[in-house]
């Protein structure tokens, strides 16, 4: 019988399934491949030609042809938004640029109240908690009407703006955005704060910041663009205003002088039980203030955190009887007009009628006698104004109007008093009295020191300067160091003579203030010890102003250097309270400076005869 074929459903043998196509075979299907490959290609490229054209041919018509009306198209579903381009406000510097203020990038967060009224009260809770605005005045910005722009809050640091804006965006909030919006930043914080002031959310509110705002602040830009259905339209009108950036304002001060007087003067005032005080450090060559420090002082990075009395410079503000540093004024005058000399001798009653008064000095005594030297020394009340009646009518208040007293130092301090000089009317023997030891009139601080710097200043009045160069005030008023003038108010031999008067106040032998030496260097000073009026009796209420003023090296003056107790405690006068401070300001201004001892001896001219 034959044998059966294996074939399947094919009609082939298993190995003639499993033989690969013939050459033949292959060949017609890479040429079928080779045919269909460039048909679907072409047709790829054919179909996205036609693709672009189409979004060719739109962008043709959108700016090309017909650009206005599809910009005003989609204006009309939405309106113009001006935002403000805030200019970068100029830096407050020390005399050797060291930043008092400075400007950081900051972001202002803004809102589009269109977008945001839907859900604004969730939407100002998220804000207020996490910016730390109040919730009522955001939930007002978000929802005004007929706006498509609202500040929500301004110059935030900038890190924390974008992350506080991303988080509502991802809540899925709409409409808020930042903006640049630099903030101020004080890097020394206490230090000279009295002087530079601050800002608030809407501007300055005190010192520098404040009375040269109009050059600081530059002036700011705009930029005004379209938006449509809450987004800025690519091709809408825009107009931009570019803004002008501030000018730094460059001060005499000491960045690092100024802090250590800052510190000298809070010991002082808190170690005598004062309720205030303050420190003038000047050059004496060119009348630049190097330090002007108060106390109580505050935190120009957290103003908020102290009370508003502190937050300006009382030493400008707040006028004062200088008590005995008027002296030094009234004496070096009456050499000058020849009427005595620093070898003068007096005899100093135990007390001096004055009219229906009666004039003491600071301790009780019976007949004195004292030389000019003397009366400095010993700080009697009663040889200055037994001398003082030496005057023609009206003369010792042409010598003070001379000193500076009675006129602004015009330095660039907003709220300067003048302090109060009697007028040629109001003069009379009884009141010169008075003014010629320090009581019935009144000064500021930096008024004073310029005083007692012309006696330093071989008998020449040099105006007092906080700004280098020159600025112009918001007033239009121009000061610095160029604007300074000088003249001269008693001879060169009459301020000789009171230097050496003014040595003796710090010898132990037999000056008041033997705490006011410096080690190494002759010094000639001051003391003052004042009444002070009451500001609701409007009279002497018991309490004191004690200072001290002086001047090193005293034969070659370097600084001037003038400090204030304001109702000291603990008993102390000029000479134990201030005299200590004087001696550690002086010392570290004249080490910082390369002021080298001059080897001179302090005066020995007589006291007594």
């Amino acid at each position: 019988m034959p044998t059966s074929s294996p074939r399947g459903r094919s009609g082939r043998t298993p190995a003639a399934r499993n033989r690969r196509p013939g050459a033949a075979a292959r060949a017609r299907v890479r040429r079928s491949l080779r045919g269909s490959a460039p048909l679907r290609l072409r047709t790829g490229f054919v179909f996205i030609a036609l693709v672009m054209s189409f979004f060719g041919a739109r962008l043709v018509q959108l700016q090309g042809i017909e650009p206005e009306k599809y910009a005003t198209l989609a204006a009309s579903t939405g309106g113009t938004v001006t935002v403000e381009l805030p200019a970068t406000r100029g830096k407050i510097l020390d005399r050797n640029g060291r930043a008092l203020a400075d400007s950081v990038a900051a972001r202002m967060v803004v809102a589009d109240p269109v977008q945001t009224t839907k859900t604004a009260p969730d939407l100002a809770r998220f804000l207020a908690r996490r910016l730390h605005v109040d919730y009522f005045t955001t939930l007002r910005a978000l929802t005004q009407k007929g706006s498509r722009f609202a500040y929500i809050a301004r110059r935030v640091p900038a890190s924390l703006a974008v992350r506080v804006v991303n988080a509502a965006t991802d809540a899925g909030y709409k409409g808020l955005a930042t903006r640049n919006d630099p903030l101020r930043i004080y890097p020394d914080h206490d230090v000279a704060a009295n002087l530079v002031g601050f800002m608030g959310t809407d501007g300055p509110l005190a010192g520098l910041e404040l009375t040269f705002d109009k050059e600081l602040a530059g002036s700011d830009g705009s930029e005004t663009y379209e938006v449509g259905a809450g987004n800025r339209i690519p091709l809408g009108h825009s107009t931009v205003t570019p803004g002008v950036n501030g000018t730094d304002l460059h001060t005499t001060i000491d960045e690092d002088l100024q802090w250590y007087t800052q510190r000298v003067l809070r010991q002082t005032v808190l170690g005598a039980r004062g309720d205030s005080g303050f420190a003038v450090v000047m050059d004496r060559r060119t009348g630049e203030i190097l330090s002007l420090a108060d106390y109580p002082t505050y935190d120009a990075s957290n103003p908020q955190a102290s009370p508003p009395k502190d937050r300006n410079s009382l030493a400008m503000t707040s006028p004062y009887e200088p008590g005995s540093v008027e002296k030094v004024l009234t004496l070096s005058g009456l050499i000058d007009a020849g009427k005595v000399t620093d070898r003068t001798r007096l005899l100093v009653p135990g007390q001096l009628k004055s009219g229906d008064r009666i004039i003491h000095d600071w301790f009780a005594h019976g007949n004195l006698k004292l030389t000019l030297a003397g009366v400095i020394a010993q700080s009697s009340n009663i040889g200055t104004a037994k001398s003082s009646r030496l005057y023609q009518h009206g003369q010792l208040r042409r010598y003070l109007t001379r000193f500076g007293l009675g006129q602004r130092t015009d330095i660039g301090v907003n709220g300067e008093t003048p302090g109060l000089l009697p007028s040629t009317a109001q003069w009379n023997g009884m009141l010169q009295d008075r003014i010629a030891f320090g009581q019935s009139v009144s000064v500021n601080g930096v008024q004073m020191a310029a005083a007692v710097n012309t006696i330093a200043n071989g008998g020449v009045h040099i105006d007092p300067s906080l700004i280098e160069g020159r600025a112009t005030t918001n007033l239009g008023q121009v000061v610095g160091t160029d604007e300074a003038t000088s003249h001269r108010v008693v001879s060169q031999n009459a301020a000789h003579q009171m230097t050496q008067m003014m040595e003796r106040v710090v010898d132990p032998a037999v000056g008041v203030a033997p705490s006011a030496q410096v080690p190494g260097y002759v010094v000639a000073g001051k003391t003052g010890t004042a009444q002070r009026v009451g500001p609701t009796c409007g009279c002497y209420n018991g309490q004191f102003t004690v200072s001290f003023a002086g001047f090193a090296p005293a034969d070659n003056p370097r600084f001037t250097v003038y400090v204030v107790v304001q109702n000291p405690k603990n008993g102390g006068g000029g000479g134990t309270i201030a005299g200590p401070a004087f001696s550690k300001i002086m010392s570290f201004a004249l080490r910082r400076y390369g002021v080298p001892p001059t080897g001179a001896q302090p005066s020995h001219i007589p006291t007594t005869w």
